[in-house]
């Protein structure tokens, strides 16, 4: 009788899959280049049944069934095939030794298999428990089931039969004292189904009760309500639980770093984004310092608007003295970072913010400007603040004032061309300062009458513009996950199923507003003022490999488009159907929603709707909704590496970059690029060394196909405008902003920079990073090293060159800053020697050790003076890498901030 059941090696007994058997043999023979789909079922056909005669109603292990493989191949001629089984067999066991070792186990379990060695790793270095010797005692489904039992409580506590949200309900709250001073007695008492609860988690239950009923909305006392959750009252919610446990470990989407790493433990906090207020006055500076300490302490990132303090050199009033200005209070906050240890590495994350109007912005523009050397504000991206009128003045040639914020009264006038270029220059030459515009994420602002005022400040990546102390928690879905295949093998993407999962993170991110363990009681409070959450993406790069969408095409920005506005729509859908059953957040009734207005600009051009928009507002205005803003697409640096996939909304920085790792080197293939050369018989080591060399592209290879060059494409094949184009896209349709950067190649000029900040503001963006290769201070490397070159430059897509000459042709005025001709031709700002001109330092003389990827071995630190480690850390290179294994890696800049292409840190946090 045919066999039924197989022996996993854990010793688990599952069902027989006789196309695992096919998958394998099948990824066997395109390895050696054979396509023969009736050769294959034959083989299929000969294991099945020699497996069936030989355990006749009996129950293999999977050792035997592989074995019973080698041998059919092998009577079947196949010699090669069967060698290159034996080879992915042999791969597969040191693959698993590999994976014990990192996680510290002698036994794998299945939600250990399904991620790769590079997401364990990052798992094991940043997010499992480790005891007081740094071993890990936590496995990846540990760490899963603690987030998504975290995730739940809420729904515990908001189940009909406690929770009423009209209100009116008196509990004496003197009991909570005694679950509180007792939490040990708890840990692991009480379950939602076959999920525990640990003393954390009962922490954040008895925190969130207490909430409830101090609004008069809990209908029974707390020992009553325990004792539901203890008898099993609640155990309906396993399934939700459960729900979320499968998403995250199918990588289909994955919480903020913070979240991750706190969930279920003593910090509690799981929110990534904040903005700390700083006052004109020395007590608000020094609370400043303060905030950002806890907040940085548990994880989090800060935003801060330097504003409001005084200029350099204007009056103390109180000791008559001189003001130090903005800059030096930054470098108090810079300082600060540095002694906070966070995740384990002496690292915070800052935005500093100077809008364009403070008299001191030519300093600010300049304040990273020695970081060679000196380690100047290195735990600070900057950014200056633009408002409207900047514009207008560069457009009408008139001076620009300049205000004292302390005074009101204008300090002096100056030319905001000037400005505008020296801006443009630290930005080509430092990739710092950025630009925020101010009126953009203002423009479509539905908080503002609530709040009193317009947003002023963002989160460290910019893609949270958040105001004085809120907070968010975000998460970012996985669009690779919703590329499916039809009976023809023909890929789709499944807008329903992805409709579905965007609603379910909503809730999710909705109920840690919940349980999270603030930082401070001013942010506990300002966040549930708003509930804002931020719903993202990433993946978006593999998803239209899979697809077979160019990501610079119109196909592919429509692609973009269309996931976006699904994003927010059903983060929107879920927002109103639990504000239906919890309550709006509290602002709402004095917000523009209740007029109908939505803060996302698609929902005013009615011509590219995809969804029924207006419906939605109705049905807003109509049951309100429980978030003031649901989606943001952030950095995912780490958390994509966890998921497998490709970063936030990046394309991706090299199909093909060589790895050196203790036992040797191997080639780093993106995933989806290595299954399509195996499909097509072109995968080989000769073919991953030419692309490694080429920049990590396959333009211009003729052993690739031209339709995999169109499609296979890596941030250096996709030319600035394109770039732009795909953030301004995306942005049409978020809440809150998106983290992205603009790539230009090492030769692109002052003139290109001025040209991107001004089509960012035309087409929309929220705020622009510009990244020039090779301008991240000491980097002299690329993707293998400065030998190196691509082979074709990058061109705009045509959808581009209409885009650019559209908007200058509406608007002429801006020619004189925007040389369509010369961009088009790549030509622009090249005749002028601005590239060397005014820059104050120089790299030629810093003696830069060779990058991880240029040593052989790794055993022992490469012997340099530690303030040039100091030094190497604050500009280049990853501090994680380099404390843990002694490896120098480059950083790479990714979603508007500096990432480790090895571990996922990045200088944003919350990735």
């Amino acid at each position: 009788m045919p066999i039924e059941k197989v022996m996993k090696r854990d010793g688990r007994i599952v069902p027989f899959d006789k196309e695992r058997i096919r998958w394998a043999i099948q990824r066997a023979m395109l390895e050696v280049g054979v396509h023969d789909d009736r050769l294959l079922n034959k083989v299929v056909r000969r294991v099945v049944r020699r497996i069936n005669e030989l355990y006749d109603g009996q129950v293999p292990n999977i050792e035997n069934i592989q074995d019973i493989v080698e041998l059919e191949l092998m009577r079947a001629g196949l010699f090669d095939v069967a060698k290159a089984y034996i080879l992915y067999r042999k791969r597969k066991a040191e693959i698993r030794e590999e994976k014990k070792k990192i996680l510290n186990k002698d036994k794998l379990d299945e939600i250990d298999k399904r991620f790769s060695i590079n997401a364990l790793r990052v798992l094991a270095s940043r997010y499992l428990i480790k005891n007081e010797r740094g071993e890990i005692i936590e496995s990846p489904k540990e760490l899963f089931e603690r987030v998504a039992v975290l995730s739940v409580i809420p729904d515990v506590l908001y189940d009909e039969r406690v929770f009423d949200r009209n209100g009116g309900h008196e509990q004496d709250l003197s009991a909570l004292e005694g679950y509180i001073k007792n939490l040990d007695e708890y840990d692991g008492k009480f379950s939602i189904g076959r999920f525990k609860l640990n003393k954390y988690h009962f922490e954040r239950f008895i925190n969130l009760y207490r909430e409830l009923a101090e609004k008069g909305q809990m209908k029974l006392p707390i020992d009553e309500v325990v004792q539901m959750l203890e008898n099993g009252a609640f155990d309906k919610y396993e399934d939700e639980v459960e729900e979320y446990f499968r998403l995250m470990t199918s990588q289909v989407f994955m919480p903020n770093t913070p979240a991750l790493i706190n969930s279920g433990r003593p910090l509690g906090m799981l929110s990534a984004c904040f903005v700390v207020p700083i006052e004109d006055d020395m007590e608000s500076i020094m609370k400043a310092a303060h905030d950002v300490a806890m907040i940085q302490k548990m994880g989090g990132g800060t935003g801060l608007n330097f504003s409001k303090l005084r200029p350099e050199g204007d009056l103390v009033g109180t000791t008559t003295g001189a003001a130090s200005g903005p800059v030096s209070f930054m470098h108090l906050i810079d300082a600060v970072s540095d002694v906070i240890k966070q995740g384990g590495v002496r690292r915070g994350a800052n935005m500093g913010i100077l809008e364009v109007w403070h008299p001191d912005v030519e300093k600010f523009i300049h304040a990273k400007e020695k970081n060679v050397g000196t380690n100047v504000l290195s735990n600070f991206n900057i950014s200056v603040g633009l408002w409207e009128d900047f514009w207008e003045a560069l457009k009408e040639g008139k001076r620009y004032p300049l205000i004292n914020p302390r005074t009101g009264e204008k300090t002096k006038e100056i030319d905001p061309k000037s400005l505008f270029e020296e801006l443009a220059f630290m930005a080509w030459a430092k990739a710092d300062p950025g630009v925020v515009f101010f009126d953009v994420i203002n423009r479509r602002n539905v908080l503002e009458p609530a709040k009193g005022e317009k947003i002023r400040a963002t989160n460290p990546c910019g893609e949270e513009p958040l105001y004085d102390y809120e907070s968010c928690n975000l998460a970012s879905i996985n669009l690779a996950k919703f590329v499916k295949y039809d009976d023809e093998g023909k890929p789709y993407f499944d807008w329903d199923e992805y409709a579905y999962v965007i609603q379910k993170v909503a809730k999710y991110l909705d109920n840690a507003i919940d349980v999270n363990k603030f930082p401070l009681p001013e942010i506990d409070r300002n966040t549930k003022l708003t509930r804002r959450i931020g719903v993202g993406m990433m993946g978006l790069a593999d998803a239209l490999f899979k697809l077979g969408i160019a990501y610079n095409s119109k196909e592919g920005f429509e692609f973009m488009r269309k996931a976006t506005e699904y994003l927010t729509f059903y983060a929107y859908k879920q927002s109103v159907e639990t504000a239906k059953k919890r309550g709006s957040f509290p602002l709402y009734e004095k917000t523009k929603y209740k007029n109908g207005e939505l803060p996302v600009e698609g929902f005013y051009h009615r011509e590219i709707w995809n969804l029924p928009w207006d419906e939605l507002a109705e049905e807003i205005k109509k049951f309100g909704v429980r978030n003031g803003m649901v989606t943001t697409c952030p950095p995912t640096g780490s958390v994509s590496m966890i998921a497998d996939t490709s970063s936030g909304i990046e394309p991706i920085f090299a199909l093909v970059y060589k790895k050196s790792v203790t036992v040797g080197e191997f080639y780093y293939v993106d995933p989806v690029f290595e299954s399509e050369l195996r499909k097509r018989g072109l995968y080989s080591d000769e073919l991953l060394r030419k692309i490694s060399d080429n920049y990590g592209s396959i333009q211009g290879l003729e052993e690739v196909p031209e339709e995999l060059q169109r499609v296979f494409v890596t941030s250096m094949d996709i030319h600035w405008l394109d770039h732009l184009l795909a953030q301004a896209n995306i942005q049409l349709w978020l809440t809150d902003s998106a983290s992205k950067t603009i790539n230009m190649p090492n030769d692109a000029t002052v003139e290109d920079v001025k040209a991107a900040y001004l089509l960012a503001y035309k087409l929309g963006c929220k705020g622009v990073t510009v990244y020039r290769d090779g301008s991240l201070s000491v980097q002299v490397y690329s993707v293998e090293s400065e030998k190196k070159k691509q082979r074709v430059k990058a061109k705009p897509s045509k959808y581009a060159v209409e885009k650019l000459k559209a908007i200058v042709e509406a608007e002429p005025w801006l020619s004189r800053f925007i040389n369509v001709e010369a961009i088009l031709n790549g030509t622009n700002g090249k005749e002028k020697s601005v590239q060397t001109g005014g820059l104050t330092f120089s790299v030629s003389h810093v003696s830069v050790p060779k990058p991880a990827h240029e040593h052989p071995h790794h055993a022992e630190k490469p012997e340099i003076p530690e303030e040039k480690i100091r030094e190497l850390l604050g500009a280049a290179y990853c501090p994680v890498c380099y404390e843990k294994d002694g490896e120098l890696v480059e950083l790479r800049m990714e979603s508007g901030c500096a990432t480790c292409p090895r571990c996922g840190w990045s200088k944003c946090v919350i990735s």
